[in-house]
């Protein structure tokens, strides 16, 4: 009989043991007479190195270290959705009924309730032949998502039997599946998968679709794709957990993961209470039936932050493997990195940039990559899309976690203090903001949205880019001194700024504003522009101009014109043309 492990050091959430233990690298562990959740991250000869996802307070040298023989796993199955875990899938909400409003040390409750039923309908019969990632059972699981049971991407094989259409709990057998080798495999409602082992997919497809999110700065200027990968940088107050909460609001995805690693509690409760009260714009039921909330907040134990972003993404690769399209709110990777950054220390490993470790960018590399648009191996098409939030200190983008996040992201949305100061939301700066997926979506825009659409963004950017030079100029020498076709620009940009960019999360009509519309603005503002542009060549002040209140009149379009009554817009060409007509008569665009 071998020695039973014993612990030898601690150093904060770091254990270590001393000898030979037979332990394997990435085993999941229970450490002390409390049972603590742990995971081996370093193997010697006569050393092994264990990281606690829990707080290591009364842990003592000598303690037993009990192995489980496998890797970090998450339950998957119906009563993931609805659900508040932690950053190791433990239920808060069970957590809670167990021990109080403080979570307690080494308390266990399953990832999904044992009790519950579901109705199950089988949808395989005996004698058929099921591969990886087939479905062999489905159950409502919210009354806007229906979950399909899947065969393990490891499994393939004969049905021999199947149960009866009925309730069962996620324990229950309902198809037994015989493998090529013989082998009876029993397969429930749930399986179980490594959090750090990226879910295998048949292939991988191109991101042609948009992630439409209803805000237009995002949709318009700097799109993201399904399947894509995009950054929100900002410093404290820019309004990043603002941000993403409306994207997970009104984006088009049909499941929302939402990861709070190393947040504040009030934002998570900030969440958790705003997405309760939101109603599903697709469904007309509560936002809840398809979010999975990540609770691992600032004053929970620093280690659960480094697997909370890995649980987060492995659940949405199991939806994604359903055929769905699930989108991954981070908020924030730079409290994971500063996560990975204590253990590294406790590690002693040798620090690089600002002391995180060396391995930062190849970590975030392997989170990003995990995102996509894939076939399943089922034959379905699905996507993961994910959206870090990076939060620098003192709004400097040249920090490691930032440069890095920009390697392994498309899409970059810079939020600007002052912009968030001015109170203007998103605070998204034009300027510093990109995204590569423009060339990848055109067709789609093309297609779905308007020949023009992307025609327009360009030429509304090439205005932004042109106000920025101006301005240079203005605050040397002031703005009495540029002729009336340099200041057209500057104020045809406000009304960019203001009417198009600027949005308000508590207006109804203008939270979530659908592409239609967004064309439809742009198309309206760029014929004031080049109505305006034709006048002022033929010497007409600008002062004059403005004076007729056009500009104020488009800017307040997003107010003004419902989203369920479009068709006001088609009105706004015809005004302003009747109202320039009194500088130049009918023919006034003849010099255009």
């Amino acid at each position: 009989m071998s020695e039973p492990i014993q612990i030898y050091g601690i150093n904060g959430p770091v254990v270590t043991v001393k000898g030979r233990t037979g332990l394997q690298m990435m085993e999941m562990v229970h450490v002390g007479d409390a049972r603590l959740v742990g995971e081996v991250i370093g193997l010697d000869a006569d050393r092994t190195t264990i990281q606690v996802y829990e707080e290591t307070g009364g842990l003592r040298p000598g303690q037993p270290i009990y192995p489980t023989g496998g890797p970090m796993c998450v339950t998957l199955g119906p009563g993931i959705l609805r659900n508040i875990y932690d950053g190791i899938q433990r239920p808060l909400p069970a957590l809670q009924k167990k021990s109080g409003a403080f979570i307690g040390r080494g308390i266990e409750a399953p990832a999904l309730d044992a009790d519950a039923l579901w109705e199950v309908t089988v949808t395989v019969a005996p004698g058929q032949t099921l591969r990886a990632g087939e479905v062999y059972a489905t159950c409502p699981e919210t009354p806007v998502i229906l979950h399909r049971c899947m065969v393990p991407p490891d499994l393939s094989g004969t049905v021999e039997w199947t149960a009866e259409n009925g309730s069962y709990t996620v324990n229950d057998t309902v198809v037994k599946l015989r493998d090529e080798k013989g082998v009876l495999h029993e397969l429930t409602l749930c399986q179980r998968w490594p959090i750090r082992t990226p879910r295998p997919a048949a292939r991988r497809m191109p991101a042609t679709r948009p992630l439409v999110t209803g805000q237009r700065v995002i949709d318009t200027m700097f799109p993201m794709a399904k399947g894509g990968a995009a950054a929100i940088p900002g410093g404290f107050g820019t309004g990043k957990t603002m941000t993403q909460h409306q994207l997970a609001k009104w984006c088009d995805a049909d499941i929302i993961i939402y990861v709070g690693c190393g947040e504040r509690g009030n934002e998570m409760t900030q969440a958790l209470t705003e997405f309760g009260e939101i109603t599903d714009p697709k469904s007309g039921r509560p936002l809840t039936d398809r979010t999975v909330l990540i609770a691992n907040t600032s004053n929970m134990p620093v280690a659960a932050r480094e697997a909370s972003i890995y649980t987060g993404i492995t659940l949405a690769e199991y939806y994604r493997d359903m055929g769905y399209h699930t989108a991954m709110m981070a908020d924030s990777t730079s409290r994971w990195a500063e996560a990975l950054r204590e253990i590294s220390g406790r590690l002693e490993e040798m620090p690089a940039d600002e002391g995180f470790p060396a391995y930062l960018p190849s970590r975030l590399a392997e989170f990003y990559e995990r995102a996509g648009y894939v076939q399943t191996l089922g034959g379905q098409e699905g996507s993961v899309s994910v959206i870090g939030a990076v939060s620098p200190q003192g709004s400097d983008f040249s920090e490691p976690v930032t440069q890095n996040t920009k390697r392994f992201t498309r899409c970059f949305w810079a939020l600007d203090k002052s912009l968030a100061y001015a109170r203007h939301y998103p605070a998204i700066n034009w300027n510093d903001s990109y995204s590569e997926y423009l060339g990848d979506l055109s067709h789609w825009y093309y297609d779905n949205v308007g020949p023009d659409f992307l025609s327009c963004r360009e030429e509304l950017a090439g205005i932004l880019l042109q106000e920025n030079s101006l301005m240079e100029i203005v605050k040397l020498i002031g703005s009495d001194v540029l002729p009336d076709d340099q200041k057209l620009i500057i104020e045809i940009a406000k009304v960019v700024r203001v009417g198009f960019l600027q949005q308000n999360a508590f207006h109804r009509d203008d939270t979530y504003v659908p592409l239609e519309k967004q064309l439809k603005m742009m198309r309206i503002i760029l014929h004031l522009y080049h109505t305006c542009q034709a006048i002022v060549a033929r010497q007409v002040p600008l002062s004059q101009i403005l004076g007729l209140g056009l500009f104020e009149k488009v800017t307040r379009i997003k107010y003004d014109v419902p989203n369920d009554h479009l068709e006001l817009l088609d009105a706004y060409p015809a005004q302003i043309d009747d109202a320039l007509r009194v500088f130049a008569g009918t023919d006034y665009r003849k010099g255009e």
